[in-house]
């Protein structure tokens, strides 16, 4: 999940959880405190998400980065050349 994505998502649950407690009757103590816990759990759950994906991505070595990056280069101009026979063909 990417940081603006996460940022509206967290904006829009504070929202709800200061709406509902505004609608509950609740105090503004009550309020700012559930609003402080609610954005304390989800920044701890952001974090812990973002840990576990790094944790579980595999490391590359700068050599196989770089073949995978050729790699993909290659098959690009591959394609391209293909394109240019065709064209080339049809004069």
């Amino acid at each position: 999940m990417s940081l603006p994505k996460f940022i509206v998502g967290m904006i829009f649950t504070l929202a709800i959880v200061v709406g509902w407690s505004y609608f509950d009757g609740a105090s503004l103590d009550t309020i700012v405190m559930r609003a402080v816990i609610c954005a304390v759990v989800i920044q701890v759950g952001y974090f812990l998400l973002v840990f576990a994906m790094i944790a579980r991505s595999r490391t590359m070595s700068a050599d196989k980065t770089r073949e995978a990056d050729r790699g993909i280069v290659l098959d690009k101009v591959a394609e391209r050349e293909k394109l240019t026979a065709r064209r080339g063909s049809l004069r």
